[in-house]
């Protein structure tokens, strides 16, 4: 059943996980990464409790990760603000970093990492040079980016879809002490700011946006931050002391609340290319870790028709999740609810049951 090595596309935390677990029971898999070097991508820069476990399962422990330890969450809403410890310590940590050692591990087990952009035509996945890839099994991992031949559905960014934009920067030390051990979510109307510091001293903020939010702004980041410094505010601050040469990078149309509730023959789809959880209450590395280590074990199992059982039964696991953290980062970013949010929020208990409902 398993004459060919599985493929996995995409060199992310969801593929490389997946390239881990298949190395470890001896499948010895190829992954295609599309990128020449591991870049820092726009997501994923807070790990939490439960992700840092699942990473040293993986042999990545969060010691070698050298992030940035968070234990607080500050929230705040125009100008309100509320403090609260999270369950248990996170990290801020870049991708860079942690996809750097994750592809690392996964070559460490046996993996072959090969660079080239794969894409989808005529009903096979083909090489640039158009070269078929033969593989009875692929596992599907290229994030938030669809491959070209297969999109995934856009009904969920249909209306007034998210964009996210991202600005990663040297952090002043008056910033490093004010940041110390906390992240920070700052919520404004159609939209939500985190700010967290990760490892060699920088800080990461990145925003999710409604399209017509960022439109009132003409279409430019740069004018939305000075819309949003406007005034006086903890978010007002923080963006009034950005350094002014860094620009923002940005990816459009986020379809959070997606699923992927059917898939191919042999095509195991992981992580965003799964489920896309909104990043306000839920975490993304996770659905990337868990699909990874729940599609592994199926093929394992069974080879590569597990494949279609394995999708159905991830997006039932991910419905409930979607929905809740859906449902949390719409009364966040309402320019009305957002204060009122705050307030149950920081209700003692009340943070470490939605975490518990929203963490896959």
């Amino acid at each position: 059943m398993k004459n060919t090595p599985p493929i996995v596309i995409g060199g992310g935390p969801a593929g490389a996980a997946a390239a881990i677990l298949l190395g470890r029971a001896g499948a010895y898999p190829v992954v295609y990464e599309r990128r020449e070097s591991v870049g820092d991508a726009l997501c994923g820069g807070f790990l939490s409790w439960t992700t840092l476990r699942r990473l040293g399962e993986l042999g990545v422990s969060g010691e070698a990760l050298g992030g940035h330890i968070v234990h607080t969450l500050r929230l705040t809403a125009g100008q309100q603000a509320w403090r609260m410890a999270l369950p248990e310590s996170g990290m801020g940590v870049s991708r860079l970093r942690l996809d750097s050692m994750l592809l690392a591990r996964a070559e460490g087990v046996g993996a072959e990492i090969r660079r080239a952009t794969v894409r989808y035509e005529d009903g096979t996945f083909q090489l640039p040079d158009g070269q078929a890839i033969e593989a009875d099994s692929i596992f599907l991992a290229t994030g938030k980016h669809d491959m070209r031949g297969l999109p995934r559905s856009r009904a969920a960014a249909k209306g007034d879809p998210f964009l996210g934009l991202r600005m990663r920067f040297a952090a002043k030390p008056e910033l490093r002490e004010q940041l110390s051990g906390a992240i920070e979510m700052h919520l404004f109307p159609k939209g939500y700011a985190g700010l967290v510091l990760h490892e060699g001293g920088f800080a990461n903020l990145c925003m999710a946006v409604r399209k017509s939010r960022l439109a009132q702004a003409g279409g430019s980041p740069e004018r939305l931050l000075a819309q949003l410094a406007e005034g006086d505010t903890p978010l007002a601050r923080r963006i009034a002391a950005l350094p002014t040469q860094e620009c923002m990078d940005a990816i459009g149309h986020v379809p959070y609340g997606w699923r992927a509730v059917e898939t191919q023959p042999g095509l195991f789809r992981l992580g965003d290319q799964a489920g896309v959880i909104p990043s306000l209450a839920g975490e993304g590395i996770g659905i990337a870790l868990v699909s990874a280590r729940l599609a592994t074990d199926a093929w394992i199992s069974d080879g590569p028709v597990a494949a279609e059982a394995f999708q159905r039964a991830f997006a039932a696991r991910l419905r409930s999740r979607l929905a809740f953290a859906g449902a949390i980062s719409g009364i966040a970013t309402s320019r009305h609810v957002a204060p009122l949010f705050g307030i149950v929020a920081s209700i003692p208990g009340l943070a470490r049951l939605m975490g518990n409902l929203t963490r896959i």
